[in-house]
């Protein structure tokens, strides 16, 4: 078994990740699974631009021709040399879960195998076949605590040679941690944006940074719950502006409508008001958003809570699975979701 925690990513790469021939990486933040699947095919030696040694797979290929995985890592290079197999958008596919298993048992001697999943549950069969066998490193990848972020924000302004100021800090780290690929692009936009500086003030931040893992996020959620269907528009277009992954969006909404199951099987149970709910339930809420989740709760019943999180749970399996309509999936969906909020 080769369980690898997400704060032990970068000890296991510079240390052990060199003993291993397969990698299966998982979790909800998809930005930092790809940065992670990154370092860990630039550490294989694999030539990365050379086509004839790097083969990429999405996990739907794989569906339609399941022997794929195993013929691409036993076949050799045209030149010769290491191969690197790289799955992408991986989710519990018994093709996927078949081939690890078999590779498992007879390691590939000159190919390595990258798979990146999503947010796989604890026991699924990507999840067991992977931590069971200690052939596998299976390396979680979660969304980033305030020490990574901290450890980010230095290391990108300090290749720019540049300092931040507290409040500058503070600021950008409210800003930052949806997604790690979304971080990194912010923090790098606020470099080169203060290029010629020796400090990034509070005003670089406030003028340059968006707040795409947060407050746009937050926009798009509360534009489905009020029925805008123009807010949400607007709201996806900063998002994809930003280059925020789409599928935030859809964890975002996903979330919030679990609270409001919660919450509104609580107003059932003991005949309370929204109102009241809210000051017991949602004291975590920004004031702005109370009066939006209150209307939410009067109009959604439980049963239609549960229908829209049914749809919603399916939007993200769909959009492991075919991430290239990822974005028009994930639009088509929430408009639908808000067309239903402004019936009701």
């Amino acid at each position: 078994m080769s369980e690898v925690k997400s704060h032990e990513f970068d000890s296991f790469l510079q240390k052990s990740a060199g003993l291993y021939r397969l990698f299966v990486l998982y979790g909800p933040d998809r930005g930092l699974v790809s940065e992670r699947a990154g370092a860990i095919a630039s550490l294989s030696g694999v030539p990365l631009d050379d086509p004839f040694s790097i083969t990429k797979l999405d996990a739907g290929d794989l569906q339609q021709s399941p022997g794929r995985l195993l013929d691409e890592v036993n076949s050799i290079g045209l030149f010769g040399g290491e191969k690197l197999v790289w799955v992408r958008g991986a989710a519990n596919e018994k093709a996927l879960v078949d081939a690890l298993q078999i590779l498992a048992g007879e390691l590939p001697t000159g190919s390595y195998v990258l798979v990146e999943a999503g947010d796989l549950k604890k026991g699924s069969a990507l999840r067991k076949v992977a931590e069971t066998a200690r052939s596998i490193a299976t390396i979680a990848c979660y969304s980033d605590d305030a020490r990574s972020l901290q450890t980010l924000i230095d290391k990108e302004l300090g290749e720019e040679k540049l300092g931040i100021t507290p409040a500058a800090r503070e600021r950008l780290m409210e800003a930052l941690g949806g997604d790690r690929l979304a971080s990194r692009n912010e923090v790098r936009k606020l470099a080169l944006y203060c290029r010629g500086k020796t400090t990034v003030d509070e005003s670089d931040v406030t003028d340059i940074v968006g707040d795409a893992s947060a407050i746009s996020v937050d926009d798009a959620v509360d534009a489905v719950l009020k029925g805008d269907l123009d807010g949400l528009l607007h709201a996806m277009q900063k998002i994809t502006t930003s280059k925020t992954p789409a599928f935030l969006v859809l964890q975002g909404c996903l979330r919030q409508f679990q609270q409001l199951d919660l919450m509104r099987a609580e107003m059932d149970s003991s005949r309370q008001q929204a109102g009241q709910v809210i000051a017991t339930m949602g004291r975590h809420l920004h004031f702005r958003r109370k009066p939006i989740i209150e209307a939410a709760l009067r109009h959604w019943s439980s049963p239609a809570i549960r229908r829209e999180l049914t749809r919603l749970q399916n939007t993200i399996f769909q959009s492991r699975t075919r991430q290239s309509l990822e974005e028009s999936m994930v639009l088509q969906n929430l408009m639908a979701i808000a067309v239903q909020s402004a019936r009701r």
